[in-house]
């Protein structure tokens, strides 16, 4: 894994004062390590979000102002619920005969699978896996081959294999795998179809029933010939 340095600045802001470090277009965090005393420090917006916004993982050499400098990995990043940048964030310090826990992505290599090109789906189930091993063996990246994937085959957590390596995930989890396509069957689309045909019911306007059948009455004598009886003498 490639080791990127990191320049900070010890901060004395804690706590609510560390909002002080944000006005300043600078992020505040803390360095800790087992066996060590915290550090808080706060670096650059810029400087930081390489190490956020990125498809790898990186080990950081972190290099204070007073020239020490510590190897470390960015355990957790807080985010601002609107406008979505990093407000805190968490460095913890490797030691390099201990083995530690860390989350590496996994990136999909090999073009568009086998399944894909006859129609079905390609689904990216875990984009990063948890892993333990020592510093020195942590993988940037977990690299899948889904070149020959065909519908309905998956790779699980039991399938990935990295020298040193042990992989946290549950083995059964799928990682990525080729769906299926989805078909509408004519069955299910027919009652749509047949309800759309149908011709919305006119309501009439004008007279209640009973009032058109009185008034139908004359109109129907008149057809039928029916006239007045005439008066005698």
């Amino acid at each position: 894994m490639s080791e990127v340095v990191l320049n900070a600045e010890v901060r004395t802001n804690t706590g609510k004062h560390a909002k002080q470090s944000r006005t300043k277009g600078m992020v505040p965090g803390v360095y800790y390590a087992r066996g060590e005393e915290n550090i808080n420090v706060h670096v650059p917006v810029l400087a930081l979000n390489q190490f956020v916004f990125t498809s790898e993982a990186h080990i950081i050499d972190l290099h204070l102002a007073d020239g020490s400098s510590h190897k470390c990995i960015l355990r957790d990043v807080q985010f601002d619920p609107v406008t979505d940048q990093p407000v805190h964030f968490d460095l913890q310090g490797l030691k390099e005969n201990e083995k530690l826990t860390i989350e590496v992505p996994v990136a999909l290599m090999g073009g568009t699978p086998k399944g894909v090109r006859d129609g079905g789906m390609l689904q990216h189930f875990l984009h990063k896996v948890r892993i333990s091993c020592l510093p020195k063996d942590i993988p940037e990246k977990i690299e899948i081959n889904v070149a020959e994937l065909d519908i309905n085959t998956f790779i699980h957590v039991r399938d990935l294999s990295v020298p040193n390596v042990t992989f946290i995930e549950a083995a059964e989890n799928a990682v990525v795998g080729v769906m299926p396509p989805h078909v509408v069957k004519e069955e299910e689309a027919a009652p749509a179809v047949e309800e759309a045909a149908k011709e919305p019911e006119v309501v009439g306007k004008g007279k209640k029933p009973e009032e058109g059948a009185e008034a139908a009455a004359p109109a129907e004598k008149a057809e039928k010939g029916e006239k007045k009886p005439e008066k005698k003498g």
